[in-house]
Parts: structure tokens; sequence; C-alpha cells
């Protein structure tokens, strides 16, 4: 199943009932595209968390391919991007702080 190119919250009811029908509606692991998306807010974590949900209810196996950068790091920031399968895109580019805390120079205590 492919996500749309935008995924914000104006999409997100739709999306959301349409990969939940794909994930009961077949067998075999669950995939969701995700290299389409262009857009995004939170609310693409939303939908993937539910499409991972509906997955497991219809006993399937879930995961994300071709995960854009910025859904990447939404994930990693919400910290679901282990439960998305997120956890090995991206790796080679700086991690992010976390929200709020501001990092140390080297040497200072």
């Amino acid at each position: 199943m492919r996500l749309p190119g935008t995924l914000t919250m104006q999409q997100a009811a739709a999306a959301s009932r349409e990969l939940d029908a794909a994930a009961a509606g077949g067998s075999g692991p669950f995939t969701v595209d995700a290299s389409p998306l262009a857009a995004m807010d939170t609310a693409a974590i939303a939908v993937l968390m539910q499409a991972r949900r509906a997955s497991e209810a219809a006993g399937r196996p879930f995961s994300v391919s071709g995960a854009p950068a910025k859904l990447v790091q939404l994930a990693r920031l919400y910290g679901v991007a282990g439960l998305l399968g997120l956890d090995g895109f991206g790796n080679s580019s700086p991690s992010l702080p976390s929200p709020g805390v501001e990092s140390a120079p080297a040497g200072s205590a």
C-alpha cells in the first residue's frame, strides 16, 4: 500500500481507513510504501501507528519502506521509530538533539 504525497491532519482519516482495510484484507507481510510522502505532519505518524495496530490485529507483520528523512525524524522525535521499523533508516545523517536539551561543549561539566 502506498501513502499519498501529502499526509496531514486533513488526509489522516481517509488514509487510516484505507490502510486499515488493506491490512485486514490480505495475508502475509503488510508493507506501507512511504516514498511518495512529500508533505506531512505528525498525523502521518499517527496513521502509521494505526496501520501497525491493524496489521498486528490481522496477524500480519508490519513494515514501512521508502521512508523520507522527515518521516524518520518525526518518528524518532516521538520515540516510535523502532515500532515502525524506521530505526535503521538514515543513520548516516547527524542525530537530532532532544527538544529543549542543549548539548554541552566537549570538556565542560
